[in-house]
């Protein structure tokens, strides 16, 4: 137990994935970057649900509320490869980036409680884009290099009981922090020095989400699982540094400033509403589960800040539809392997919440995934394949073909539990 729990904290301590580009889609220009959703593999792989799945054995990042069900101390940690391609009517393009994606560590509290505690990314962006303009003749006269890295991260700590025999509750509290770099380089053709507008982000702030789920018998096999939970409303604070300054016009890509424009700092806020997650789901325990979740929440308010300044982009109201579930032909099966493995799938629609010149970016997406037993335990390795598009091909938009590969390993162990001496 010592020697697994020493291994997977210099694991956590040489987290430098997190730090990487881990993004190249277009659409994390905006805002804060694209939200990566609090789903273990697991969970991603079943369409995105889990308010109202829990489980003895595996970690489940939704609800809170699911840790009162724990009963293995459990180990998860994971990374994911990120392929796009992208097509805008004209132009094509793709890329494709790897990076961790989380770990965690969950310890069951006697028979009724249990808390984890972990690191995930919370929003994440990469981009590189490039905006064109033309005389009548077709002859370029200007053109706009737009790039961005960078994104934020999450701590967090969660804690869930039972308080009833089938009712359960649970909190969880997140820091979350982060840096964010923007720049956007305008060139125009016959012009002796280029422009270029940077801000550099400092991204602080504490989250706070709490649930409660609810599973009754509806027969002697079947199970009825429902869940909710409620992202409650913060503020993240934004710090930083603003820059418009003049440089050489050169086509090599060296930034060589010459005359500071613009030079500012700035503090302010980005209010998050409250986010809901409400999920039902039926099944079988160690057998199957299907399961259906609705999440909404209004717009993400930026009218303050820095990153307000664009004319084109509103924030609107955010919704997600997911169904998926999970099949095992036979979890203790000594006889055969393949009747051990897990089978999940799922699928998803979701209202991003950007509008771009009024259009909202939409995203539909489908995934499915297995958990390979590892030896005789609970253990398991778990794949998980996503597929979709985001966006379309119009004025305002591009579409964005992705195909996501996860891979996460959840170990299990029994801690404190006392040995028998004969």
């Amino acid at each position: 137990m010592i020697k697994k729990l020493i291994v997977l904290s210099l694991i956590l301590l040489s987290f430098k994935g997190f730090t990487q580009k881990n993004n190249n889609s277009p659409y994390s220009f905006f805002g804060i970057g694209e939200e990566t959703p609090q789903k273990t593999v697991e969970e991603m792989s079943m369409g995105e649900i889990g308010g109202a799945f829990n489980s003895s054995y595996q970690l489940t990042f939704t609800n809170p509320a699911a840790l009162a069900y724990l009963q293995y101390t459990t180990y998860t940690i994971a990374g994911e490869n990120k392929s796009i391609s992208i097509n805008d009517g004209t132009n094509k393009g793709s890329a494709s980036t790897a990076s961790l994606s989380y770990f965690a560590l969950g310890i069951p509290i006697g028979n009724k409680g249990g808390v984890s505690f972990g690191l995930q990314p919370n929003t994440t962006v990469g981009y590189s884009l490039t905006e064109e303009f033309k005389d009548a003749d077709g002859d370029l006269t200007e053109i706009n290099f737009f790039e961005g890295s960078g994104g934020t991260n999450r701590v967090f700590l969660g804690f869930g009981y039972k308080l009833l025999k089938n009712v359960s509750i649970g909190l969880e509290a997140s820091y979350v922090f982060g840096t964010i770099e923007n720049s956007l380089l305008n060139r125009r053709n016959g012009v002796q020095l280029a422009t270029m507008h940077t801000t550099n982000s400092e991204l602080r702030g504490f989250t706070a989400k709490a649930g409660l789920q609810y599973s009754a018998k509806v027969s002697d096999k079947l199970i009825l699982k429902t869940g909710a939970v409620f992202h409650l409303k913060n503020n993240l604070s934004n710090e930083g540094d603003e820059l418009l300054f003049s440089l050489v016009n050169t086509n090599d890509g060296t930034v060589s400033p010459r005359d500071t424009l613009v030079n500012n700092s700035f503090d302010d806020d980005i209010k998050k509403p409250l986010n809901t997650i409400l999920s039902v789901g039926l099944g079988q325990e160690n057998k199957w589960y299907a399961g259906l979740e609705y999440s909404f929440h209004n717009a993400i308010d930026f009218t303050n800040g820095v990153l307000a300044d664009n004319t084109r982009l509103s924030h609107d109201k955010m919704s997600r539809v997911s169904v998926g579930g999970y099949y095992i032909p036979k979890i203790n099966s000594i006889s055969s392997y393949w009747k051990r493995i897990t089978y999940r799938a799922g699928f998803n629609m979701r209202q991003t919440g950007i509008a771009i010149n009024n259009d909202k970016v939409n995203d539909l997406g489908m995934s499915f995934g297995v958990g390979l037993p590892i030896g005789k335990q609970l253990s398991n390795l778990n794949l998980g394949f996503e597929f979709g598009k985001r966006g379309e091909i119009n004025n305002s938009l591009i579409k964005e073909n992705y195909f996501n590969f996860r891979l996460g390993l959840t170990l299990n162990d029994r801690w404190f539990v006392k040995r028998k001496i004969q």
